[in-house]
Parts: structure tokens; sequence; C-alpha cells
């Protein structure tokens, strides 16, 4: 690659910095689908390109340039160790914590400076893998750094500098493949290793051009993807691929280290004692956050399901994705069956962060609802993790549909619509994201209708028309068994709450044709309740068909035997799913509610 005649840069300040950041993760954004298609270590989840593109994607939304490159390189770190995703994310992240720690309080940094910083950013990232692995981004990073390093003596200018290396980084990313027996038996070289070469090769394009107003004004858009030989697909050891953040944390992270190998694979631990980022691949992600929970605060959790992503790669049965939220009541066999991807409503106990269903089981949440001073509280699915989903779907599908819990429950449903426009731009694909207006097993049941739909072949437009009528012909009746988890939850009032105690009333909350949650009826005892909600599906069938129904419980499987006897009843059929209702549902409805949900033809 021919040596530049732009003006030379012989002092890098923090403008400088975040300007080539941009060009290089701009490349990456740009090529993450292909990306995806050549991850096959240390899973072939395909997710490679999304992980790195959403790592770095935090910086052009959080950062802003600052004169001084110390205080630009710190921004810089923390903005991606916080949001760093998948093993070749936090790898990234690791080098950049390095070089940010491993720079002193310059406004500007010369080139030996920078060449010194660079090598000794090396030696975090290998301390902060488990088990190094020679052939991935961790080779080509270190000789990327051991040239750099080498060779500053023989230039005045970091652009010239820069340019130089590219050799040493295409020779070191060719090799990957002599190094790793699985890239060469797929013949592809190492995803992570080549997105950190996509990243410097977008600087130097940025070194040639120097235009900063279109750089900055360009909008990501995903490049169309040459051919590529479909890699071997091999089944994941481990389902998840974890991920937390853990506030002044308690144990360092050999200690750390050693705690995270009795749950699993692939460990990472990024980042100091202040903010640590740990990443593993896991079968039991609930018991690893129970056992973590000493260790410091944990902020941040992310639990992606492997063995979903690998099949949306390499096992595909239906040419249109379908994405709901875990206040989505279905069985695990459907779930599976469908391929449905679930996203995890967020739990908080205090500081404590955790994902509904996946971080966090029923009785583990129970447990903590009886014994921990703070009550739980939700927050939607921000928008970042539907646009991390979507993108990795749309690398691989025709379209997605999502449908989600009502949105006058949370801001869940807008979040995931405001990631579909973004993606559907930056892929050309439909992305179209429904309002349930439903919550529990009413959304399950949507969803399965949805599935079944995709599985017949429909059209991604016929479904989205027919599943509008299917919304509007479900109902859930959800009856309580004590009020004492709505006054905690801040449901009831604790002077209402104690007048209906007195009086010994429990409700059957349902939901409204708009969405929003309603005390349906009150009796003085949750028998009562249930035979009202009975008496009540009688009526409002009227002679109509009941397509489906699921039954749930929060540890109450009497209630819930009693609702399918009566059920069955009526339909002439067994539910199509008896589910023990979600946390983040049960902090509402507490121990011993039970529910039944149904669907006309």
């Amino acid at each position: 690659m021919a040596l530049t005649r732009a003006i030379p840069l012989t002092e890098m300040d923090g403008r400088n910095l975040y300007y080539t950041f941009v060009a290089g993760a701009r490349k990456v954004i740009e090529h993450q689908v292909e990306l995806n298609k050549i991850n096959v270590f240390p899973v072939n989840d395909g997710d490679t390109g999304t992980n790195l593109a959403s790592t770095i994607r935090s910086v052009l939304e959080m950062i802003r340039p600052h004169r001084s490159f110390k205080i630009t390189a710190d921004r810089i770190a923390e903005a991606i160790l916080i949001n760093a995703r998948g093993n070749s994310g936090i790898i990234f992240a690791q080098f950049f914590y390095g070089l940010s720690a491993e720079t002193g309080e310059y406004k500007s940094i010369t080139i030996k400076q920078f060449a010194e910083s660079v090598q000794r950013s090396v030696r975090y990232v290998y301390e902060a893998v488990a088990e190094p692995v020679e052939g991935t981004m961790l080779t080509v990073i270190r000789e990327w750094a051991d040239y750099i390093y080498k060779s500053w003596p023989r230039f005045y200018d970091f652009n010239n500098l820069l340019l130089s290396s590219f050799e040493i980084l295409s020779r070191s990313l060719t090799e990957t493949k002599n190094k790793l027996k699985i890239l060469a038996r797929n013949n592809v070289v190492d995803a992570g290793a080549k997105g950190f070469v996509l990243f410097i090769e977008g600087i130097i394009e940025f070194i040639h051009s120097r235009n900063i107003k279109a750089l900055i004004q360009a909008r990501s858009v995903t490049a169309s993807l040459p051919a590529i030989e479909e890699v071997i697909p091999e089944k994941p050891l481990f389902r998840y691929c974890t991920e937390a953040l853990i506030k002044n944390c308690l144990a360092d992270s050999k200690s750390l280290i050693k705690t995270l190998e009795e749950f699993g694979d692939s460990i990472v631990v990024a980042g100091s004692d202040k903010i640590r980022r740990i990443h593993l691949h896991t079968n039991t992600p609930a018991l690893l956050f129970d056992n973590l929970r000493s260790t410091g605060t944990i902020t941040f959790q992310k639990a992606d399901d492997m063995v979903r992503q690998s099949e949306v790669v390499y096992n595909r049965k239906w040419k249109i994705a379908l994405v709901t939220d875990s206040t989505c009541d279905l069985s695990e066999q459907h779930i599976d069956h469908y391929q449905i991807n679930m996203v995890p409503i967020n739990i908080h106990f205090g500081e404590n962060h955790y994902l509904d269903k996946i971080t966090i089981q029923p009785d583990q949440f129970y447990n903590l609802l009886n014994e921990s001073p703070d009550y739980p509280k939700s927050s939607q699915i921000n928008e970042k993790t539907f646009s991390n989903v979507y993108s990795h779907l749309a690398s691989h599908y025709d379209s997605i549909i999502g449908i989600h819990l009502s949105d006058k429950l949370s801001g869940t449903y807008n979040s995931s619509l405001k990631a579909a426009k973004v993606v559907s731009r930056e892929f050309g694909k439909p992305v179209t994201v429904l309002n349930s207006k439903n919550i529990s097993g009413a959304l399950g049941l949507t969803v399965l209708r949805i599935a079944q739909a995709i599985e017949k072949g429909y059209a991604h437009d016929q479904i989205t028309e027919m599943a509008e009528r299917w919304i509007n012909d479900t109902r859930v009746y959800v009856s309580v068994r004590t009020l004492k988890y709505l006054i905690r939850g801040g449901r009831l009032s604790a002077f209402r709450g104690l007048i209906a105690r007195a009086l010994n009333i429990n409700p059957i909350v349902s939901i409204d044709e708009t969405g929003k949650a309603i005390v349906f009826d009150k009796t003085f005892n949750q028998k009562a309740n249930m035979e009202k909600v009975m008496r009540h599906v009688r009526t409002v069938t009227g002679g109509r068909k009941i397509w489906n129904y699921i039954v749930l419980h929060a540890s109450n499987t009497e209630a819930a035997e009693w609702y399918i006897k009566k059920m069955e009843e009526i339909t002439n059929k067994k539910p199509a799913s008896v589910v023990d209702i979600s946390p983040i549902i049960g902090a509402n409805t507490g121990m011993g509610a039970a529910a039944v949900s149904f669907q006309f033809e």
C-alpha cells in the first residue's frame, strides 16, 4: 500500500484519535454481515460482526471529540468496555482499556509514545483471557503492536506508520487459517481478527481521504455480501454467551476467572476492580449470577442463546424470523420448535440487575422477593438491545416480525419499533413490530399463531395483517391469591390494600382493549375468583369457537389443574401450554396467582 502525501501528522491529539476511531468503526459496521458469515470460533453462532459493530457503535453514539488525547482515550475505553459484546468485542474493548491505562496525561502524543502504549496494551488483552488461543484476534493485535513498536523510529508521521502496518496485518490475518484447525477446516480466517483488520483498514482509507465532514455525515450501511463458502455447522457445547458488568468488584481478575471456570468456558475478564466486564459460555446463567451476587454490584447482564443463534445461521426452518420478549408465556417446546427469539426484560433488585427467565428463574426470584429489602423493579428492553438482535437476524433472514407486551405496560414495544426502523433501513429488509396490547399467556397465544402462520408459508404482509385480528381476539384473566405483592409493587396503595384485606377481597386482573391493566372483578377468595373467571369465559364465547388457550400459575399447580379441567370442558382440547408465570409478571401478581388466557378462532 503506497505511502500518503497527506499533511504529515507528527503528534496525535484527542480529535485525531476520535476521527480515526470513527473511520475504523464505520468499516466494521459496513462489513458486519461478512464477519457473521465467517464466525466459527470459539462458537459458530454467527454473531461476531453484530457484536463488534455493537461494541464500537457505542463510541459513535456516546462520545464527542476532546482536544486531549488522554481524555478522549479514556472516554472511548469506558464506552466500549461498558457496551462490549461477545468474545471479540470484549477483547477489542480490553485493548483500548490498556491503551488508555498506558497513556500518560498528554493532550497530544508522539509516535514513540503511541508505539509504547500500543505495545504495553497487549499484556492487558492476554491477561484478560483465561485460555489465550493463537490464530485469533489476540494474535493479530499482538503482531500489529509488535510491528508498530519496532518500526516507529523509521517514521516521523503517524499516517505513514499506520499505512505501512497494513502488510503485516494482512499477513497475520491470512496465517490465522494455519494456526487454528477449525479455521482451516472451514477455509476461513478468524472473524474477530478480520474485524480488527477492517478497523485499521477503515483508518487507512480515512488517511487517504482526510474528509472529516464526509466521515461524520456518512450513514452506516451494511455492504452486500460477497460469495462465501458455507462453513461446517457444529453444535455449541454451552447454550448461553453470558456477560456482565460488576461494579466495585471484590474479587481480583484471577479469582474471578477461577470462579467462572466452574460454570463454563471461553472466559474473558476485562477492566479493573472499579468496573469488571466478564464473558463466558455456560448452560446455567441463573446459577452463575446467584453465585456472583457476593462479588459486587451486578449492574448489567447479557445472555445470548447460542443454540438459537447457530440455528439462525445454519438451520433456519423458515425465511421469516419471529421476535418477542420474556413476558410472553409459552412453553419451551414451542419456543424451540418454532425458533422464536425471546429477548428478556430487565429485573432490578436494588442496584443488582437480572434478565427475566434467563439469569433468574422463578424459584430464585420468589426467594429474593421474600429475602431482599428491595422490591424488584422492571425496566424496558432498550433500543440498542433490539438493534443487536435485529441486526443479527437481518444478516440471515428475508424479513423479521416482532411482537411485544402492551405499550401501556412498558416502553419495550417503542424501543423495538425504533430499532426495527433503523435496521430495516440499514439492511434493506422488512422489520415489522406489533403491539400485542396484552401480556403473558395472551401474548404467548398470538406469538404461537404467528409462528404457525410462518410455518405454513404465509407471506410477511399477510401474517402481520392477520395478526391484528388475532390480537383483538385474545383475552387473559389473572386470579390473585394475595394483595401483598400488588401493594409492595405500588400497583395498589397501602390504604386501599388494608381495606381490601380487611374485607378479604381478592381481585381478578385483566387487560382492556387498549392494552391497559384493569381490575376486572373481585371476590372474597381465589376459588371464587376462578369460578367467576370461568363463568365469564362461557359468557364471552357466546357461540364463538376458542382456537387455543394457555394456563398459567405462580407455584400453584392445583389452581392450574382446575383451570385446565374447566377449559377442556368448554374447548374439548388440551392447553397449548401450561406455564409458570414469568417472574416479571409474578412480581405484581405474587405467589399463588393463577391465570387463563385464550384466543378465538
